[in-house]
Formats: C-alpha cells, sequence, structure tokens
C-alpha cells in the first residue's frame, strides 16, 4: 500500500544499522499473492552479515515494519511493507514465529528472483538444489521483470 518504492528504501536503510556488508536485489513487481484483491507487489531480497540472533532480527524487522505503518490485517492482506526472513546462514530454525529457511522460499518467483540476483548458486539448508536451479523450474511465464528502479540508487 502507498509509495512501494519508498517503503522498501526505508527499509533497507533501516535494516542497515543492523547489517553490515549489505548487497540488495533489484526490484521486482509482480502480482499480488495469497490475497490478490489489493496491489500488486514490489519485491526485493538482500543480504548482509549481523551480530543479531535470529530471534532478534525477527523482533527488529517487526519493528520496522510498525514504524513505517504497518498495521495487523488478515493473513497476506494489504500492508505496507512485509520484512521476511529467508535464510539465517546454514541454520535450521522452526520454533514459533521463525521459520528459516522461509517455509515458502522455494515455492514463489518473486521470492526467488531477487535472491538469485543476489546468490544463484545458493542451496538452501535441507535442500539439494541451488535457488537458480528451483527458479529455472518454473514456468517462464511465472517470471517478472525487474522494476524500473533500484534501491541503492541516489
Amino acid at each position: 500500500m502507498g509509495d512501494r518504492l519508498d517503503f522498501l528504501k526505508k527499509s533497507v536503510a533501516a535494516l542497515s544499522e543492523k547489517l553490515t556488508e549489505m548487497r540488495v536485489s533489484q526490484v521486482y513487481e509482480s502480482a499480488a499473492w495469497g490475497y490478490e484483491d489489493q496491489d500488486d507487489f514490489l519485491n526485493a531480497a538482500l543480504v548482509g552479515h549481523t551480530s543479531l540472533s535470529p530471534q532478534e532480527l525477527l523482533s527488529f524487522a517487526k519493528n520496522i515494519e510498525a514504524e513505517l505503518g504497518r498495521e495487523p490485517s488478515f493473513r497476506n492482506g494489504p500492508r505496507v511493507i512485509d520484512i521476511d526472513i529467508l535464510l539465517y546462514g546454514d541454520l535450521e530454525i522452526h520454533e514459533g514465529p521463525i521459520e528459516i529457511p522461509h517455509a515458502s522460499l522455494l515455492l514463489r518467483t518473486f521470492v526467488l528472483q531477487p535472491l538469485v540476483d543476489l546468490s544463484p548458486d545458493l542451496i538452501p539448508p535441507g535442500n539439494t538444489k541451488s535457488v537458480a536451479n528451483v527458479l529455472a523450474e518454473f514456468d517462464p511465464k511465472d517470471l517478472y521483470p525487474h522494476y524500473e528502479h533500484q534501491l541503492n540508487d541516489s
């Protein structure tokens, strides 16, 4: 909802407070997923290093969402921003609100495409195929063009 690109830029800037050596993917625009009666999504991925634990990182991300105006809603409902932890090194965590690798990581092209920008040879814990190989198995019509803007442009 709202200025999608601006919310992504503000999220990246806020995450840079706790992440170092960050790299950010291109931005992709995709049809809404889960609940389709909403604006298209803008999607990106970033990778970086942090001293935060996965639980602390999740809490930090949820605070960023709240600061940007995300309000509680129904599952997959319209929101200004949604920050997910897809991976955390080679950890596998299945504790309450933390599911790492993200449960839908390999099921959504709008998640895989930005991740492939950053690390095409990455093999998520518990899997045998790289993210690029998984993405290549999708029908090309399910892939999205990158958005015309970058998150790291001046």
